[in-house]
């Protein structure tokens, strides 16, 4: 649960998006050397503690600890005061650092903060999970070569789309785990075209700009390295 170079910002997307009350991670201070911060989840809202090390003990608050784990079972069972409302928060779930975390994930963030005007900070509640995109693209037809709006939503290693937004069940669930490329498209009379190719269609997708088209890409092509890594790691480990 130790995320080393994680940003505060990004702390708070994590946790407010895949963790629950009492979810932590610990990352570096930006403030100065031997310095942590310890993020933790109590309700609809982040929290950051400093943790010091001192390099024999970690100090926390008026209290000190020769270790980590002992400063986990300490408030695991003793609340921290989170905040002026007096939030009681207690370390429950230790956050794991093998999550989806895509560095693009944050441009894609920073992008609509500033096309919205709204700040980072407006945005981090609403934060999806940082392996997660969502919004209209323009599906050409299988069949029939016409072009429809369409709403797509990606989460983990499955590409849905639907009829709108408002729309309950997907039109199609496409597994990226059988998807060979993602690559931009300049053979269709439109703009902004990118492709999915699996082994029996090619999916030809529009976006309505440059950027978006480009963070479609590139979040789905880190989906596909991602997905190729871990089969790598399972045949080593089958191999071994």
């Amino acid at each position: 649960w130790y995320h080393d170079n994680l940003t505060r910002h990004a702390a708070e997307a994590l946790l407010l998006s895949n963790g629950q009350d009492g979810s932590y991670l610990l990352r570096k201070s930006n403030e100065r050397e031997g310095l942590y911060s310890l993020s933790v989840r109590g309700k609809d809202s982040v929290k950051h503690f400093h943790v010091e090390h001192t390099g024999t003990t970690f100090k926390f608050g008026f209290n000190e600890f020769s270790n980590l784990k002992e400063l986990v079972m300490h408030f695991a069972n003793q609340p921290l005061i989170g905040s002026e409302t007096g939030t009681l928060i207690v370390l429950k779930h230790p956050y794991p650092r093998k999550v989806e975390e895509p560095s693009i994930y944050e441009s894609v963030r920073v992008h609509t903060a500033m096309q919205t005007g709204r700040t980072e900070n407006d945005l981090v509640p609403n934060a999806p999970s940082l392996g997660t995109k969502e919004g209209y693209l323009i599906k050409q037809g299988k069949i029939v070569k016409n072009w429809k709006t369409r709403w797509f939503t990606l989460h983990r290693n499955e590409l849905k789309y639907f009829k709108d937004q408002t729309a309950t069940e997907p039109i199609r669930a496409l597994d990226l785990t059988e998807c060979s490329a993602v690559q931009f498209d300049y053979s269709q009379e439109r703009v902004n075209c990118f492709c999915l190719v699996f082994p029996l269609r090619t999916y030809y997708l529009c976006a309505k700009t440059g950027i978006e088209a480009d963070e479609w890409i590139k979040i789905l092509r880190w989906k596909l390295s991602q997905i190729r890594k871990q089969l790598e790691q399972r045949n080593a480990t089958l191999k071994s």
